[in-house]
């Protein structure tokens, strides 16, 4: 991940390898966005014209690159569309954080390039500075473990440092925010590089190391984790269910911070099928491709555990990480069987890949007996969320108005598209078993929201509740874009991060 450094120093001193600025477009014309001032001095005032004649225009996220001809220390000049120029001067702060990322992720290879773009609202603008650090540390992402060494060397490595032009770099706010954009880069990249890892080296008891390893020890998480066999005598007929067909066994892991002391958790809960291949209701192969995915959710919940201790929020929070292979074999639950969950529900299996719901009931369940004060869990749950809103919009389901409406506002102050949802009760219906207290599908239209309503029966009357479906962001099979590389997105890891400052507010 890309580092960040503060200067007050110009951007045409800096001896780096580019420098990054904005631009925009106005009618037929490109303007330059604040910051660039220094640049367009030493081009004597033909930045802008020089960057229309190779064709820039100054649509957002697009990329133009020039020699700087001597004029600055740096060999090149990058500008940056930033889109129209708002009438106001004000750039929206996620087009700011999508411009650097962009930037910073289009010069891979480059050791180390600057910016003045905090500076496009306003000098001293926290919330423009944190957009910047942030673009950054998501755009100067890269997963290059599984390379080669002959690959290694033809794949180009993430930006080392950008240094980032601020009007004092001593100040502490402004150091805080870089502060906070480099833990929440860190925890991005670390859910990224699990959801990224193959399914091979990344076994349930695999998830739960990584668990222990990210929010243990020094970062001053407690963390627990219970085996097969703990989980069978403790009644976790969904995991255990699960996890049944697969060599690898299942796991629960239980992440605790206790930054607030006495009194009640914020309680998370994450999907973690480290392999999604539908059990003996086998998925076709080409679904299956992206499956070691679906433990996006679980990886979420461990990346945003680690963050929140090392921000030391003053609010506590229990993560919880239900994680099983759902394999098919001898031993695989079938259509039709009857699983008896934590607490003592009972379900009937209808489809094996229906499987996520039922490991994430068991820890719904227990994050209830511990009287949580809210629980939200997070999974990589339905096909039907990526037919309903695409593949970069999340669901947001909830049992509290209130609830929902903080999720989706955090949402967007961190630039995730979170999108609320409602559970319908005419579809609860469609979940009656004829054998058990309930079945794991229910009616094929509004599949995301029927999910969520199975859910909700796993739910304690009266505890503020909210399911985000993440099927479609978590994973990015399309081109990279902005700051977001193919695979592994780390959404929701800003959300769930940005909700829990404001609750510890």
């Amino acid at each position: 991940m890309t580092r960040i450094s503060l200067t007050k120093s110009p951007l045409t001193e800096l001896n780096v390898d580019a420098l990054i600025v904005g631009i925009a477009s106005k009618g037929n014309a490109v303007v330059l966005a604040p910051g660039a001032a220094d640049v367009d001095k030493a081009m004597k005032k033909r930045l802008a014209a020089a960057l229309s004649d190779v064709g820039a225009t100054g649509k957002a996220n697009e990329v133009t690159r020039i020699s700087s001809l001597g004029a600055t220390k740096a060999p090149m000049v990058v500008a940056v569309g930033l889109g129209p120029q708002p009438r106001d001067g004000r750039f929206a702060t996620e087009t700011v954080r999508r411009a650097v990322g962009t930037a910073v992720r289009s010069l891979a290879g480059c050791a180390r390039v600057a910016t003045g773009l905090a500076a496009v609202n306003g000098g001293d603008d926290a919330d423009t500075l944190r957009a910047v650090a942030e673009g950054v540390t998501l755009g100067g992402y890269s997963f290059t473990q599984y390379r080669s060494r002959a690959s290694s060397k033809a794949t180009k490595k993430a930006v080392g440092t950008a240094s980032v032009v601020v009007p004092d770099p001593r100040d502490k706010v402004a150091r805080a925010v870089v502060e906070r954009a480099t833990i929440l880069g860190d925890a991005v990249s670390l859910c990224r590089d699990l959801v990224n890892i193959p399914a091979s080296d990344l076994h349930p008891a695999d998830l739960a190391d990584a668990a222990v390893a990210a929010c243990g020890g020094d970062v001053g998480c407690a963390v627990e984790v219970t085996d097969e066999k703990d989980l069978a005598e403790g009644g976790h007929g969904g995991i255990v269910g699960v996890g049944q067909g697969a060599k690898h066994p299942p796991r629960l892991v239980r992440i605790e911070w206790n930054g607030a002391g006495d009194g009640k958790a914020v309680h998370l809960v994450g999907k973690g099928i480290t392999f999604d291949t539908g059990g003996l209701s086998l998925k076709p192969s080409a679904a299956m491709e992206w499956m070691k995915a679906d433990m996006g959710g679980a990886a979420s919940v461990i990346a945003t555990m680690r963050a929140i201790a090392q921000l030391k929020l003053p609010v506590n929070v229990v993560g919880w990480v239900a994680t099983a292979e759902n394999m098919p074999s001898g031993n695989a639950i079938r259509p039709s069987d009857v699983l008896t969950m934590r607490g003592g529900k009972t379900v009937e299996v209808l489809n094996t890949d229906a499987e996520g719901r039922l490991v994430m009931a068991d820890a719904i369940v227990r994050a209830g007996e511990e009287s949580a004060e809210v629980i939200v869990d997070i999974a990589t749950l339905t096909g039907a969320a990526l037919v309903a809103l695409g593949s970069k919009t999340y669901g947001i389901m909830s049992n509290d108005d209130d609830l929902r409406e903080e999720i989706v506002d955090a949402a967007g102050a961190a630039g995730e598209q979170g999108w609320p949802m409602p559970l319908p009760e005419e579809l609860r219906k469609s979940l009656d078993s004829d054998t058990a207290d309930l079945q794991n599908i229910g009616d094929r239209y509004g599949g995301m929201l029927v999910a969520g309503l199975f859910l909700q029966e796993f739910v304690p009357n009266g505890t503020p509740w909210a399911h985000l479906d993440v099927a479609g962001p978590a994973w990015n099979q399309g081109e990279v874009h902005d700051y977001t590389p193919k695979g592994g997105t780390g959404v929701p890891v800003r959300t769930l991060v940005e909700w829990l400052e404001r609750r510890a507010s």
